[in-house]
């Protein structure tokens, strides 16, 4: 899943260790959700979306894959 979290939190002025805590979590994992090794959980989405005044599809975009067969 692709993100805008970068560019959201630069645009604030924010570093990452800024950013992490004010949402409660380690600078890591603000890092990984910017790279796009970590997915955050459905609430945390939620707390960086109401953050920002944004809905959460507009920072983390979903990309579906091909996976399923049609019967």
């Amino acid at each position: 899943m692709e993100n805008k979290v970068e560019i959201l939190r630069k645009e604030k002025g924010l570093s990452q260790e800024e950013f992490a805590k004010i949402i409660r979590v380690s600078r890591q994992t603000i890092s990984s959700i910017e790279t796009g090794k970590y997915n955050p959980s459905l609430e945390l989405a939620f707390i960086i979306s109401n953050y920002f005044g944004k809905p959460i599809e507009e920072i983390f975009i979903y990309k579906r894959r091909n996976t399923y067969e049609e019967a």
